[in-house]
């Protein structure tokens, strides 16, 4: 007996895998239809339950709304992204809080201690930006599931947005993310991807 194709052995319907997944893309154009507030807090109350380490979520998103707020951010912007920021539905930037510790009593209280665990605070950082990070994946994933397209860029000087946007030195610009409902030509071709036998290995 040959083994069944890979959606068969999926909770998840066929429709649904492709809105995440295969029919998903990173979008460089969008139509004029704004993001609503609604929607991002829709998005954010799915994504939130995705774990992270001492359940400390150090993920911080700032929403550039307002033409000033926006102006702000393209000096430091690469060119090659300058004008799909410019014009994109919202424009998100994702950061770090690296004094996410002090929310834990609050956010992990299975242990109390674990606030001092994270006192030294290279150690604190490093915990940040792989959480955050990971969290990211959640919300490109969260933007896909409202149905609205998600363009992540790290092409953009990272250390002038924390200082343009976060001056108390509690958060770190990691990445900006574009979104919204995708344009005619909002990609290009889907590219390759690596098959299971490439990425997946068994000891």
């Amino acid at each position: 007996m040959t083994a069944p194709p890979t959606p068969d052995l999926l909770v998840l319907d066929r429709a649904a895998q492709d809105l995440l997944f295969r029919a998903a893309r990173t979008a460089n154009t969008f139509t004029d239809e704004p993001v609503t507030d609604a929607q991002v807090a829709a998005i954010h109350d799915l994504i939130r339950y995705g774990p992270t380490a001492y359940n400390g979520q150090p993920l911080r998103v700032l929403l550039l709304r307002s033409a000033a707020a926006r102006a702000r951010l393209l000096p430091y912007v690469s060119s090659g992204n300058r004008a799909k920021t410019a014009s994109a539905p919202l424009v998100a930037v994702l950061a770090a809080d690296v004094d996410f510790h002090e929310r834990l009593p609050e956010l992990y209280p299975p242990r109390p201690r674990a606030r001092e665990w994270l006192a030294d605070r290279a150690v604190r950082v490093e915990q940040a930006r792989f959480n955050a990070a990971l969290q990211i994946g959640y919300l490109v994933v969260g933007v896909r599931a409202a149905g609205l397209a998600a363009g992540p860029m790290a092409g953009f000087d990272a250390a002038g947005v924390t200082r343009e946007y976060f001056p108390d030195g509690r958060h770190e610009a990691l990445l900006l993310m574009i979104m919204g409902h995708p344009g005619p030509d909002a990609w290009e071709d889907r590219l390759p991807r690596l098959s299971t036998a490439e990425v997946v290995h068994t000891l």
